[in-house]
């Protein structure tokens, strides 16, 4: 079953995963991957904080500002990738990336931008993600300086 969560779910779940982290409360497999990503991220240890405004707050690209919630969410959907290597080679790609740019942090960064042209290259043309440029596109990443 795919699930689809809502913007408000996905800016709760970040939240709570800030709330049980700041509690020494357990936390699920899920959540351990995400409280990595919100430790390397602590310029949006404020917003996670309060889930109420977290969920109002509107992040316009106009503006300029980071949407930390889907920040974190690429950087959960990449390692997510990389754990079940889908699509075939980011794994790989990704650990080159990651070797070259001695930082894993740099490197997700780096994926992100790949996978943000993946995924406006599929809105546009209407056309399923095309993993395979997507991976070749990091994997060139992680050829150059």
């Amino acid at each position: 079953m795919l699930m689809q969560p809502s913007p408000a779910d996905v800016r709760r779940f970040f939240c709570s995963v800030y709330a049980k982290s700041a509690t020494d409360k357990p936390l699920e497999a899920i959540e351990i991957i995400a409280i990595k990503w919100i430790d390397e991220h602590p310029e949006f240890h404020a917003e996670l904080s309060d889930a109420d405004a977290a969920v109002a707050r509107v992040y316009p690209v106009e503006a300029g500002s980071t949407n930390p919630f889907l920040h974190l969410s690429m950087h959960l959907s990449v390692s997510e990738q990389c754990s079940i290597d889908q699509p075939r080679g980011i794994r790989q790609a990704v650990e080159l990336l990651t070797h070259r740019r001695n930082s894993l942090h740099m490197a997700h960064h780096e994926v992100m931008e790949s996978l943000g042209e993946m995924l406006w290259e599929s809105q546009r043309s209407g056309k399923p993600p095309d993993g395979a440029s997507y991976v070749a596109a990091i994997q060139r990443r992680a050829t150059r300086d």
